[in-house]
């Protein structure tokens, strides 16, 4: 029976030329929150040949279904938006001061290069940052990156010049830097929180049209928007689907990298296979039948707990309608919320079978119900 259902996975790499060009143009498109329609034009473009139809909301929550007309439905979930900044307020000597759009890390910007989605297209700017030499000497302590005091240079020196650029108050500001590759098959990149789970719950999609695989349910495979500013994409596309389980992928952090405690954050790290997490919001007997699929295709898991909320889409969708069993797989990331979001390449392989694998031992008949 083992090596029967050893035999229905996806071969060992489950990754192709194809989906690997498709991870780095869907990484280096900027899709900031509550802009990011061109993100997912990519992201449909790329799933809908592994569809039978597809959908979007008023908010621009992108859908793709296999089975519709199904009565059980089942979700596969990532989100689709990164976090970036809104041009605020524009000094007479055309200089930039913005607001957070997100979890954006205020620490990082100085130095950074940027673009700025204006009326006229994208422009480039820069965050300035005064010299090393200026800021020795002037106090007891050297001034610190805060909101109140980023600021972004594009090289134009009026008001006037700021608006003929087309840029304007409320312009979105995402950083330019992009998709790379390093030594032992790990990738660097922005945004991969949470872009990746779009990427894999697309080639979960991908490899059940490949591998003729017929579902007893209707799949939605969702990306959903908005989820840095409080899973709100999430709340909306959970009340319209009214699903009957959720499988939610997002990011976690590898915490074995210098200034993390694990014994407040887990113990994880990248390259040991995704991550599962127990906490009130993640259903109990999901949980245990992804375990158990885990366990019976030979897939490394890492286990940690969250408290009260899970802090992704998984809560949106547990407690939506009439409640929705759910579960969250989570891939390890380095450096969360920095323009150099780390991963391993055999995470992501690891997590695509294991999401995978369980919608193929998922049935509308499996038992879900606590008593």
């Amino acid at each position: 029976m083992a090596k029967s259902a050893k035999s229905e996975s996806p071969s060992s790499s489950v990754l192709t030329a194809k989906s690997c060009d498709f991870l780095k143009k869907y990484i280096d498109n900027p899709s900031p929150v509550g802009f990011e329609s061109s993100g997912q034009k990519i992201w449909l473009e790329y799933l809908k040949p592994y569809t039978d139809t597809w959908f979007t909301d008023p908010y621009g929550t992108a859908v793709g279904v296999v089975n519709p007309d199904a009565p059980f439905k089942v979700v596969i979930e990532a989100h689709a938006d990164e976090i970036s900044w809104f041009v605020n307020y524009i000094t007479p000597e055309g200089l930039l001061y913005l607001k957070r759009n997100g979890g954006v890390d205020h620490q990082i910007a100085p130095g950074m290069r940027v673009w700025i989605h204006g009326k006229k297209g994208q422009v480039p700017a820069v965050f300035g940052w005064p010299a090393i030499h200026t800021r020795l000497g002037t106090s007891d302590k050297e001034a610190q990156p805060k909101v109140d005091n980023l600021f972004l240079d594009t090289g134009a020196r009026s008001k006037k010049e700021i608006e003929d650029l087309g840029i304007h108050i409320g312009s979105v500001v995402t950083y330019q830097d992009g998709y790379s590759e390093l030594a032992y098959d790990y990738l660097i990149g922005r945004a991969f929180d949470n872009r990746i789970g779009g990427f894999m719950i697309a080639e979960v999609a991908r490899l059940l049209r490949e591998n003729k695989k017929k579902l007893p349910f209707g799949l939605y495979v969702v990306n959903a928007v908005q989820e840095e500013v409080g899973l709100r994409g999430a709340e909306m596309i959970a009340r319209r689907i009214k699903p009957n389980v959720a499988i939610i992928t997002d990011v976690t952090h590898d915490t074995t990298t210098p200034m993390i405690n694990k014994a407040i954050e887990g113990d994880i790290a990248c390259g040991r296979g995704p991550s599962l997490a127990f906490g009130p919001a993640v259903h109990n007997k999901l949980l245990n039948l992804v375990q158990e699929t885990a366990e019976k295709h030979e897939l490394p898991v890492q286990m940690r707990a969250v408290s009260r909320s899970t802090g992704t889409d998984t809560d949106s969708f547990a407690y939506a309608n009439d409640g929705c069993p759910s579960v969250l797989i989570s891939i390890p990331l380095r450096y969360m919320h920095t323009t150099v979001e780390m991963l391993h390449k055999r995470d992501i392989e690891q997590t695509i079978k294991l999401m995978y694998e369980t919608l193929l031992t998922l049935t509308p008949k499996t038992n879900l119900s606590y008593l």
